[in-house]
């Protein structure tokens, strides 16, 4: 049997911890920052988000099945 494909945009955006936690960036830090709030995008700089949702890590296992 082939080996399964990793998920190119997956990998880029998507890290698992030791625990087994899915993490990513938040979004909003690219473009249209003058008007964003200085509070704002401290607050995105340092986001790391975790995925709670089981049926997201369900979803991400396939998509990253050797991470």
């Amino acid at each position: 049997m082939p080996k399964m494909k990793t998920h190119s945009g997956s990998k880029k955006r998507f890290k698992k911890t030791a625990s087994g936690k899915w993490l990513h960036r938040k979004a909003g830090l690219r473009h249209l920052l003058t008007g964003m709030s200085a509070k704002r995008g401290r607050q995105l700089h340092t986001a790391k988000v975790e995925e709670k949702n089981s049926h997201e890590a369900a979803v991400l296992r396939t998509y990253l099945p050797y991470k």
